[in-house]
């Protein structure tokens, strides 16, 4: 057991903690057919199901592709800390068999998972050191919000055709990378008083949201590379323009994190810039934007902030 678990562990370095992304299995799996047995009939007959197919392969999911890419920047690892893939499944024990029968088909080096049997899974995301829940079960997502982890919702997306082995991420920032301190003051008062605001406040940097510590994360896999070859790209995509702008730049620069792109929309739809990056996933806190983006690439609702604190 002590062989196995160190051929499968990332390496851990002086440079940090290895990036610890946790999946559900229906992010990570088409379980549709699965999942309408479950609405429709209920939990025994869904087990029954998913027993009697458990040596059936199920088909890849939204997230597949970019658990593939994070799985591979163990490869040939250059001294950086490396990247784990935790499976958080709400299935039991029993039903999950199929989920990783599928994992070991597709060689895909998952080795810790969590069974809870209908219970929330994000109980789990601490103990395992998760630094990204990725879940197609919004109550799930919300509550690990609310215990102070970065969490977002798949949503139905479009497949992207992709022929690189760079992983290229972007974010959104007002309650995602940042708090939504900004957002509430335009949701408050409006446009103009938001940039007037964000203007006198631009020497002040702003406090962080849910993903910073995904970016730190990402931002040491980066830096063991050069910037000229790097296996990740990151984009920042905001509704922001000039002269908000500056503030994001500043916090950005304070808390010593890179970002490879950043693009200040002024209020354009988000989709056509997100294919144009070749985005394998981008995390949003607004529907807007997700509906806009989810067209062309896997999306990511994060419900946090105050757009999202009036729905169910």
């Amino acid at each position: 057991m002590g062989e196995h678990e160190t051929r499968t562990q990332p390496q851990k370095t002086p440079q940090g903690q290895a990036l610890v992304v946790a999946i559900s299995s229906r992010a990570l799996f088409d379980l549709d057919e699965s999942h309408r047995i479950f609405e429709s009939e209920g939990v025994e007959r869904y087990a029954d199901y998913q027993i009697q197919h458990e040596d059936d392969l199920l088909k890849p999911g939204i997230a597949f592709p970019l658990v593939k890419k994070l799985l591979a920047l163990n490869d040939g690892n250059t001294g950086h800390a490396g990247v784990e893939v935790v499976l958080l499944s709400r299935n039991s024990a029993d039903t999950g068999l199929r989920i990783f029968n599928t994992i070991e088909h597709y060689d895909l080096n998952i080795v810790r998972a969590a069974f809870t049997n209908g219970v929330s899974p994000h109980l789990y995301m601490q103990p395992f050191g998760v630094h990204l829940f990725l879940s197609a079960h919004g109550d799930d997502v919300r509550a690990a919000l609310e215990a102070g982890h970065a969490a977002a919702t798949l949503m139905p997306s479009a497949i992207r055709q992709d022929t690189t082995t760079q992983l290229r991420i972007a974010f959104d920032g007002d309650a995602v990378l940042f708090s939504d301190e900004a957002e509430q003051v335009y949701q408050r008062d409006g446009l103009d008083a938001f940039t007037s605001s964000e203007k006198n406040a631009a020497a002040h940097p702003l406090t962080a949201g849910p993903f910073k510590p995904v970016l730190q994360a990402i931002h040491e896999i980066q830096s063991a590379y050069p910037i000229a070859d790097n296996p990740i790209r990151t984009a920042l995509v905001t509704a922001r323009s000039a002269p908000a702008h500056k503030r994001v730049i500043l916090t950005l620069r304070e808390w010593g994190i890179r970002i490879d792109e950043s693009l200040f929309l002024g209020g354009r739809s988000k989709g056509e810039f997100l294919k144009a990056f070749g985005a394998d996933i981008f995390f949003d806190d607004q529907q807007v934007h997700v509906e806009s983006s989810r067209e062309h690439v896997a999306t990511g609702h994060v419900p946090h902030g105050v757009t999202n604190r009036n729905e169910n």
